[in-house]
């Protein structure tokens, strides 16, 4: 049976997490407001301002809760953290105020699970008290996101791996204390046994930031971006900085991003919810050819469409979360890139009807509109493409089909017509077989 129905207790931290991100989070997203601010560690001024209130969220329990109780988490399941993230979804600084902050959450996720002692006590504990911030470096620039053309190599030379090669769109390498680096070490094995991953510390020799990529809301002139462009030059680690076995670089990889997909798309709910909000407050403010813009049917269209779509993409992830959370490993898959097909999407169409409803002001920076809805592009490549999810998809749905024998499709009438006739010939009488039945 569905059930996305919270316990008193649970329901009680929920609306104490949605009323702190309104009053005492969300102010942090107007203060520091580039996409860098909550990963500087070294911004002292955010962060006077950020330990105390992550020190309330620890005191409320709710403190990186999508990690295990032995790793200082809560260990809720993915319904749990899908509603949680719905508030979350609300600030951009909010998942770090939390501990959840993408890719920190996912690169903990890995060094709990294949760390080792040493590691997990250099990274993974100061990671989970906020203390670093890390970075996933996967994708190459002739590549992107397909593991299949990657070319940055790994190979062993003694009691070390030589990492060699370029990355791009690194996010938050010039804040991060290290890299869990993706690397082909068996170019002959078949695809998905081809790369390894790595834990690299920040200052190892070698490392060259070529340059911080800015995307659409950041300035170059300011060097406002994020995403770094990574060459790689003869950058050496020890043997046991391989995180997995050789060749389980995609095992590793595949082990961080279901979760985070889903958390990634019920934030998205929280972001557009806040969004829907602003477009019904708006159309109750705002006078036009002598009415209210919420008496303008265009307008009710508007509201109409952006709740019934908001409304579908919000149960889609609930649901996803509960087949995580009662079904055995994997069988979420579609579904998972199910909402990942759709946060994009949902994201744009209803950020995209608030701007308009606010006329030029919402292209402005004096409203979060425009901020938001640049987001939506890098959305729909984030943790790959869109078009790759529908491609997975489909051929989990076709799957659960196969092809019409014969000539005709399955439900061909004329076929199906005389198998009903014969079938019901001792009460249709012999003129059932000239399709006439007496009344």
């Amino acid at each position: 049976m569905l059930d996305f129905s919270t316990e008193p207790e649970f329901q009680a931290k929920l609306d104490w997490a949605a009323a702190f991100v309104r009053q005492e989070v969300e102010p942090l997203d107007l203060l520091f407001p580039h996409g860098g601010d909550p990963y500087d560690t070294r911004n002292e001024k955010a962060r006077a301002i950020l330990r105390p209130l992550q020190e309330q969220v620890r005191r409320q329990g709710l403190w990186a809760c999508h990690l295990a109780s032995e790793l200082g988490g809560a260990g809720y399941g993915q319904v749990k953290l899908a509603l949680l993230n719905e508030i979350l979804g609300r600030s951009y600084w909010a998942p770090t105020a939390f501990g959840t902050a993408a890719p920190d959450t996912g690169n903990a996720e890995i060094l709990a699970m294949f760390g080792t002692d040493e590691q997990k006590a250099r990274y993974l504990r100061p990671l989970l008290d906020g203390e670093i911030v890390s970075t996933f470096s996967m994708t190459e620039p002739q590549a992107g996101a397909d593991p299949k053309e990657f070319t940055c190599r790994a190979r062993r030379d003694g009691d070390t791996w030589v990492i060699d090669g370029e990355k791009w769109f690194s996010s938050n390498a010039r804040y991060a204390a290290f890299l869990i680096v993706m690397a082909v070490t068996d170019p002959d094995a078949p695809p998905h046994a081809r790369m390894s991953m790595f834990v690299v510390p920040a200052e190892t020799p070698g490392i060259e930031i070529k340059r911080n990529v800015g995307t659409m809301d950041e300035r170059d002139s300011l060097e406002e971006g994020i995403h770094a462009y990574i060459r790689y030059h003869q950058v050496r680690v020890p043997l046991d900085a391989m995180l997995g076995g050789p060749g389980e670089g995609f095992k590793v990889a595949q082990a961080r991003l279901g979760g985070g997909r889903v958390h990634h798309a019920m934030r998205t709910v929280g972001k557009c919810t806040r969004a829907f909000d602003m477009m019904c407050e708006r159309a109750l403010s705002r006078r036009t050819q002598g009415t209210l813009l919420a008496d303008k049917q265009a307008v009710q269209q508007f509201i109409a469409d952006s709740w019934v779509e908001l409304q579908q993409f919000r149960l889609l992830v609930l649901h996803t979360a509960w087949i995580i959370d009662t079904q055995p490993h994997g069988a979420a898959r579609t579904q998972i890139a199910m909402c990942k097909v759709q946060t994009a999407k949902v994201l744009h169409d209803v950020i995209q009807r608030a701007l308009h409803l606010h006329g030029s002001l919402g292209t402005t920076n004096e409203l979060p509109l425009a901020k938001w809805w640049m987001a939506a592009p890098n959305l729909a490549l984030a943790d790959g493409p869109t078009e790759v999810h529908r491609t997975t998809i489909a051929k989990q749905l076709l799957k659960n089909y196969q092809s019409a024998e014969g000539l005709f499709p399955s439900e061909h009438i004329p076929p199906k017509l005389d198998a009903a006739r014969k079938r019901y010939a001792h009460i249709l009488g012999d003129d059932s077989l000239t399709g006439r039945v007496d009344a």
